[in-house]
């Protein structure tokens, strides 16, 4: 039995055991957090769903086909915590984890199999992420705007963005393409001189010209003469650049991982900050790892004598250091949009702290 000691895992019985116990804990506390929190989040969303004119029961579905990837990203590292906790908690109260203790099993090799399962599934919750999540909360954003009317057939245009050139402002309702080739339609600008506007040029399309816009189908409205002109072989804004648009409203949690990386790359390129980015990008895979830790914050509620009537307040310690981890990580990603932060520890930093918190609270308790 000695030689148990220097194993990872107790046996191949108890690692599937527990592994399955943990599986199946977590996610059926996920079902029943996703279905309470998807009604309370239909009573508020359906009024406005079925306010559009046409919009009936297939809507309804529609907008729960995109909102549940977003509650399975939020709530799987929540249920992780909860399912362990509930998992260790129950062996503690049924003296299995006094039996794995008593042949020769540590606390470590106890927790083994949840941490190895945690990590299978943060691998699955970052591709679920990527391919799902990320593209379900860029069409849910879209379909919002149109106030759940007719989405515009290319979701990944960049819509009503706007640019200062000077004293001048311009507003392009859709921005679609990449660098030379961008295309800018329903074009205005308002022409200003010290803060006064002089004139209103619309035009149904701009393209790139040399270093401006030339717009097409255009025309302007003489703000003092008062009267509207067609506008022809016009070029604006010489020294807009097509990032100032295609760059201007990149949401990190919109993009998969490497449309974001693409994306920062565009904006280190032209010059300007990508900080918070940064810390989105690299978020998106400490997000998903935190399922990982979970199983060794709530590992407090797994060892202890369970007739020592303190197995509850090691499950509250148990679940305050992994609802504070949740705190302190989504603090530090604020502290990193604002730069406050480098983006590496506002991704890592709350990861990695807790990682070592959760470490001495069970070497500290067991070891």
């Amino acid at each position: 039995m000695a030689s148990a000691q220097f194993q990872f895992f107790p046996s191949r019985t108890i690692t599937l055991y527990m592994a399955r116990v943990f599986v199946t804990r977590t996610f059926a506390v996920m079902g029943g957090l996703i279905a309470i929190l998807m009604t309370l989040d239909l009573l508020g969303k359906s009024g406005a769903i079925l306010a559009f004119p046409g919009n009936g029961e297939a809507e309804i579905w529609y907008y729960i086909s995109l909102r549940l990837p977003l509650l399975i990203e939020f709530l799987l590292p929540f249920s992780a915590l909860l399912g362990a906790l509930i998992a260790l908690a129950t062996m503690n109260a049924n003296s299995e984890i006094v039996s794995m203790k008593a042949a020769g099993a540590s606390a470590h090799q106890i927790l083994a199999p949840l941490i190895l399962t945690g990590f299978v599934i943060s691998i699955g919750l970052f591709f679920f992420n990527d391919r799902v999540s990320a593209p379900a909360y860029s069409t849910l954003n879209a379909w919002e705007e149109a106030e759940f009317g007719a989405i515009p057939d290319d979701r990944r245009n960049v819509t009503n963005v706007w640019v200062r050139h000077g004293d001048d402002l311009i507003n392009a309702r859709t921005v679609s393409g990449r660098r030379q080739n961008t295309v800018l339609r329903e074009v205005t600008l308002y022409d200003r001189q010290g803060g006064r506007l002089e004139r209103i040029v619309r035009a149904e399309r701009a393209v790139r010209d040399g270093d401006g816009w030339r717009l097409e189908a255009a025309s302007q409205f003489d703000v003092e003469a008062v009267e509207v002109t067609p506008l022809e072989n016009a070029v604006i804004a010489e020294d807009v650049t097509p990032d100032q648009f295609t760059l201007a409203n990149v949401d990190a949690r919109g993009l998969s991982f490497s449309e974001l990386r693409e994306a920062i790359t565009d904006l280190q390129a032209a010059g300007r900050p990508t900080v918070s980015l940064e810390a989105g990008l690299w978020h998106k895979i400490s997000g998903p790892l935190s399922t990982l830790l979970m199983p060794l914050l709530g590992a407090v509620a797994g060892f202890g004598l369970a007739r020592s009537g303190q197995l509850f307040i090691r499950a509250i310690i148990g679940m305050a250091l992994g609802f504070t981890y949740f705190v302190a990580d989504n603090f530090a990603l604020a502290m990193g949009n604002i730069g406050t932060y480098p983006p590496l520890m506002a991704a890592w930093a709350p990861f990695f702290l807790f990682l070592l918190i959760g470490e001495a609270v069970l070497v500290r308790t067991e070891e």
